[in-house]
């Protein structure tokens, strides 16, 4: 399968004091591939750094040292449009889905404005929305409601459905399912796999839940102080830190 999206060599620090700075590692030489139509799993306990470079691998944030390439291409070096087009194909859906929609804008207005940033013609506006809807297994009742009054499962497709509108090739996904309960979590992630399947996304998951790891990943790796331990088998896993079983 072809990378879509690579982090080679990747360093972040953060510093910190006023006077005396002093210099905190976060990432130390972490390189992973996201290939087409695969599932990169990431683990690793809280504030080990795993959206910190789901973050870095997005154009979000820039590492400290090291490269991300997108189509082999450094991000540092595209020119703006170029820029543009990339953070367009390499998207990031949060935990935090409700608070990712504007809870004063209604559904319809929130998928309206993805459309008009991509320059959708208005008179396609209504054939868009119903396709999108329809991509995330939800009736275009909820147009006109606001985010508090959805479910949380029913947000996360929300959410997925406005990132869907922009046709990436990777989704980064960012605790996608922890605040949702059992049989919500396997909706959507049944969603996920079958939105792979049919549009052969890149995926980097990040979460701190084995079985979802289990279910979803092709590859395996666990962040240990800043530092990524590649998992033999995902059949393997057992917890969020199992070095053990890692190389």
């Amino acid at each position: 399968m072809p990378n879509v999206l690579k982090a080679l060599h990747i360093y972040k620090t953060y510093q910190s004091g006023l006077f005396f700075k002093k210099t905190h590692p976060v990432l130390e030489d972490i390189s992973l591939e996201l290939e087409e139509g695969k599932t990169f799993g990431l683990m690793g306990r809280s504030g080990s750094g795993k959206t910190t470079i789901g973050k870095i691998l997005a154009g979000l944030e820039m590492p400290s040292s090291g490269k991300v390439l997108f189509n082999e291409n450094d991000i540092l070096g595209l020119s703006k449009i170029e820029f543009s087009l990339f953070r367009r194909k390499v998207q990031m859906v949060f935990q935090d889905t409700e608070g990712s929609l504007n809870p004063r804008k209604c559904i319809e207005r929130s998928l309206q404005e993805v459309l008009d940033l991509i320059k959708v013609p208005r008179r396609n506006w209504r054939n868009k929305i119903q396709e999108t809807l329809e991509d995330v297994d939800l009736s275009d009742e909820l147009l006109c409601r606001y985010p508090a009054q959805l479910s949380g499962g029913q947000n996360q497709r929300i959410a997925l459905g406005r990132v869907l509108m922009l046709e990436p090739k990777v989704l980064i996904l960012d605790e996608p399912t922890s605040a949702l309960d059992t049989s919500v979590q396997a909706q959507i992630l049944g969603l996920l796999k079958e939105l792979q399947k049919e549009r052969g996304m890149a995926y980097l998951l990040i979460s701190h839940q084995a079985e979802v790891i289990r279910f979803m990943a092709h590859h395996i790796g666990v962040l240990t102080e800043g530092q990524l331990e590649r998992c033999i088998s995902d059949s393997l896993i057992e917890s969020s830190i199992a070095p053990s079983i890692c190389r």
